[in-house]
């Protein structure tokens, strides 16, 4: 599995999880709205994570530097 997703856009990923997460604990999202935002931050903290992306994999996509590819 080769990591498709950089530093930069790891963080984004995360920061972005975390502001979903705090909207639905401050009640400003719920329902079915929460449930889908839920599941899509989930995914970008997985994501973000192992810095390893399916969709960019998919797309030939890869946002990692050139001297991170070789870590």
């Amino acid at each position: 599995m080769k990591k498709t997703v950089g530093t930069a856009d790891a963080v984004a990923r995360i920061i972005l999880a975390v502001v979903v997460g705090a909207l639905y604990f401050m009640g400003k999202i719920s329902g079915t709205a929460a449930l889908v935002a839920g599941i899509i931050a989930a995914i970008l903290v997985i994501t973000g994570i192992t810095g390893y992306c399916p969709l960019y994999s998919i797309l030939g996509i890869s946002t990692r530097k050139q001297e991170q590819d070789n870590k």
